[in-house]
């Protein structure tokens, strides 16, 4: 029996909107100075986008922050610390479970910040006028 290949599935409607919603929520505790590690207090920290997983049990939380300062250990922080804002996720959603986050560093800016530069490099001078 052949098998098709497939990648990972897109995310459903679902998914995608409580993504949003846990995004608002995680931004809105980060906001309120509720962290008390020193790796993440006062860090200037921006979640770019958050992926439940099809189940929502699991949620995976892409950040960045300003500058790119201190990204390794304030993410870092964030994982060490994530129990502070899931019981604070908890107390604002009315889903079943509330979400596990695992805090990444999101790449989506650095790898189109390449693509341009690819685009860029490749065009001969008479495309640039």
């Amino acid at each position: 029996m052949a098998h098709s290949k497939r990648g990972p599935r897109p995310a459903s409607k679902r998914q995608l909107r409580v993504g949003e919603e846990l995004r608002h929520i995680i931004a809105s505790v980060l906001a309120r100075d509720l962290i008390h590690d020193p790796d993440v207090a006062g860090a200037s920290v921006t979640i770019t986008e958050v992926k439940p997983s099809p189940d929502m049990r699991n949620a995976t939380v892409y950040v960045t922050t300003l500058g790119g300062v201190n990204e390794d250990v304030v993410i870092a922080g964030l994982n060490r610390t994530s129990a502070v804002i899931q019981a604070e996720m908890g107390r604002q959603l009315t889903m079943k479970f509330t979400p596990r986050l695992s805090f990444k560093k999101d790449d989506s800016f650095d790898y189109g910040s390449h693509i341009d530069a690819l685009i860029r490099k490749n065009k001969t001078p008479e495309e640039s006028q």
